[in-house]
């Protein structure tokens, strides 16, 4: 896999930023979510595409709603970023929908509810005050 420069680093930063203050404050769809954010964007070296993940808090149906809001107002994202961020070529823009967020939460509540679990069977064993009954 090729390691990114610094500049392009610098672009993915940017485009970020600002892909995030446009879908946050700029776009009036209702089918996109207020809780969406904008986890990684990654620019090809030739600036001619762009992927952007993205994250949205709530169900399924929502998540959908607010990929197609966004696939629908690409040309005015696209034309926002291009008036914002000064670059040789603005991408063209693919959202991805990024599931790790939620994986992680998933996760968490899951290892709490073991750790839960332990607690209960622990407090169900008898103490032995460290003898061994052989």
């Amino acid at each position: 896999m090729r390691k990114n420069s610094v500049k392009n680093t610098r672009i993915n930063t940017e485009v970020q930023r600002v892909l995030a203050e446009i879908i946050r404050g700029e776009i009036k769809d209702p089918r996109i979510s207020p809780w969406t954010s904008v986890v990684a964007v990654e620019v090809a070296p030739d600036l001619k595409s762009c992927k952007a993940w993205i994250s949205v808090l709530g169900d399924e149906e929502t998540r959908k709603a607010t990929l197609e809001g966004l696939k629908s107002a690409e040309g005015y994202i696209r034309r926002q970023l291009a008036r914002t961020v000064n670059l040789r070529n603005t991408p063209q823009i693919s959202f991805i929908m990024d599931q790790s967020i939620e994986y992680g939460v998933n996760m968490s509540k899951k290892i709490d509810e073991v750790m839960a679990q332990d607690l209960e069977t622990a407090g169900n064993r008898p103490e032995t005050d460290g003898e061994v009954d052989l």
